[in-house]
């Protein structure tokens, strides 16, 4: 293939390991999140092991009265790591697995994009500056974001299905664009929702030099359609049943304090600190590559090409997430709740990453053809020489897997998932699963697995009991088969449910199921995902 010569394989294979080398370390980096990352997915193959092909609930977590942060959690990360898991990798490995597969991946296909419309070396340097910006390395080895990471993946696939849709009348172009919108929402929603403009906008551009406009837009219509309806199971319960936990209450005013300074995002000393320590710098180059970018915006305009665009929209995109970055922004901050839920303003560094590579490979771009070569290596010479001390963790957790698969003492995250009736953490582990408070009662567990508790109870005299699991929509409790009146609002027992029995022998069974929107939102996925087999089978009949 033209875009992939040996000395340019060669580059980018360097480039992505170079990245990651110290992710084959033994041990888990230390990172704000690393260890509460594999918890959740400990958890998520809990699930997945016992037949729960959407998991939702964190039976071991919050102490071992559950918790629903696998509903509103990023899914993505999480399948390919039970993946890796199931093959044989411990959790932690499974976990390193997808870090390695965020930074490397997303370097591959942001060169297959940038490829199709510059010459090769600026797509390389475009890649370079994707994976090299200072913020992936916050991400991977100081905060510990496996779902951001893993997002820069997915944003140039769909660039590049939607660039080649405008080129050809093919829907096969738009199908695989809507697999990837799909995998994007399911990495990390927020990172989705920043870039839905860009892609948006990207689309737009295109129209106008599409081969077959009404084929075009139709097929870009479908592209959107498609990778929300295959996402549907995750998002649609994500955003509604949002109103059942703590989200807006914990997230309410939290961006205060953590506005960044102009000062910070053109330089800050590397810290594996919290906010307000660690940097948050956009890089060297991307702020040549931004400040520049009006002479390669008059130099693509002279020349009648359609890159002119291009710049503008990145340098726009870029404007805006520096502005939303800053304290200038805090009145849209404090009337925008949806801002709010972003939690902290530097989060918006996330488009500067992906903005800026754009704007540095079209300078180069401009330059000569002859020389673009030799900048190409000096610059990436600097950038790796820049980045030595960011390529690694501050250090490395050793835990044993039990660690991980047994009762976490934590929620793992800040309280935002947890139910609105409840308390942000629980502080202690329950006495027992089915505790009795108050009466004569003898109870024996039959069963238990994340969604699903059973016992048989001997009651004496009318009893309370305590099933010592949160309440969350989708739980509900079977004596004998009928379903009980439960309690879960009293403010003595902080959400957890509860209920009466009256004398007699009883098979109790608290289950956890899909509530009536969570059905609907499968049923789009399933229906989105039927569509997309059928239309492979037809492919392949066809062919």
């Amino acid at each position: 293939m033209r875009k992939f010569n040996p000395l340019l394989t060669l580059a980018l294979v360097t480039l992505s390991l170079f990245s990651v080398i110290y992710l084959f370390h033994p041990g888990l980096p230390l990172t704000h999140d690393g260890q509460d990352h594999v918890a959740r997915i400990a958890n998520f193959y809990q699930n997945l092991a016992e037949g729960n092909l959407i998991p939702r609930w964190a039976g071991n977590l919050n102490w071992g009265y559950g918790h629903p942060i696998l509903e509103f959690l990023y899914p993505l990360p999480s399948y390919l790591a039970s993946f890796f898991h199931l093959l044989g990798f411990s959790l932690v490995a499974s976990a390193k697995v997808v870090f390695v597969l965020g930074m490397v991946l997303s370097l591959f296909f942001m060169y297959l994009w940038l490829a199709e419309f510059l010459s090769l070396v600026p797509a390389l340097f475009g890649s370079a500056l994707y994976v090299y910006a200072p913020y992936r390395f916050v991400e991977t080895y100081v905060r510990g974001d496996i779902g951001e990471n893993l997002a820069f993946v997915f944003i140039p696939l769909i660039l590049l299905f939607i660039h080649k849709l405008h080129k050809k009348t093919d829907y096969k172009f738009s199908v695989s664009g809507g697999i990837f919108l799909a995998l994007l929402i399911l990495a990390h929603n927020a990172i989705s929702l920043m870039f839905l403009p860009f892609i948006l906008a990207y689309g737009v551009l295109l129209y106008y030099s599409s081969k077959d406009r009404k084929f075009y837009l139709k097929s870009l219509i479908f592209l959107i359609l498609l990778g929300f309806g295959l996402a549907a199971f995750f998002w649609i319960p994500g955003i509604l049943e949002g109103k059942y936990t703590l989200r807006d209450i914990v997230t309410k005013g939290g961006y205060l304090g953590r506005f960044v300074s102009v000062k910070q995002l053109f330089y800050g000393q590397w810290n594996y600190g919290g906010t307000g320590q660690f940097t948050v710098q956009l890089g060297i180059f991307q702020w040549i590559g931004l400040i520049l970018s009006p002479v390669a915006g008059f130099l693509f305009f002279r020349k009648k090409d359609k890159n002119y665009f291009l710049v503008m929209i990145s340098v726009l995109y870029t404007l805006a997430a520096v502005f939303l970055m800053l304290p200038v922004s805090s009145l849209l901050w404090a009337k925008i709740m949806l801002l709010q839920n972003f939690q902290f303003p530097w989060r918006f560094l996330a488009i500067t990453v992906f903005s800026t590579a754009v704007l540095g490979a079209l300078l180069l771009q401009v330059f000569p053809k002859k020389i673009q070569l030799y900048l190409a290596v000096i610059f990436i010479a600097i950038i790796l020489f820049i980045g030595k001390d960011y390529i690694k963790p501050k250090d490395y957790l050793y835990r044993p897997e039990s660690f991980y698969t047994g009762i976490y003492s934590g929620t793992t995250d800040t309280g935002e998932s947890s139910p609105v009736w409840s308390v942000r953490f629980m502080e202690h582990r329950p006495k027992a699963h089915l505790e009795v408070l108050d009466g004569a009662a003898f109870v024996t567990e039959i069963k238990r697995t994340s969604i699903y508790h059973a016992y048989t109870v001997k009651v004496s005299r009318r009893t309370l009991f305590a099933e010592n699991t949160l309440f969350f929509p989708g739980w509900r409790i079977l004596a004998n088969g009928q379903p009980l009146n439960i309690q879960f609002q009293d403010q003595h027992y902080h959400g957890i449910m509860t209920f009466f029995l009256d004398q007699g022998s009883y098979r109790i069974e608290a289950i956890y199921g899909e509530t009536k929107l969570r059905r609907f939102a499968d049923a789009i996925s399933f229906i989105s995902l039927i569509f997309l087999l059928g239309f492979a089978g037809f492919r392949i009949v066809k062919k």
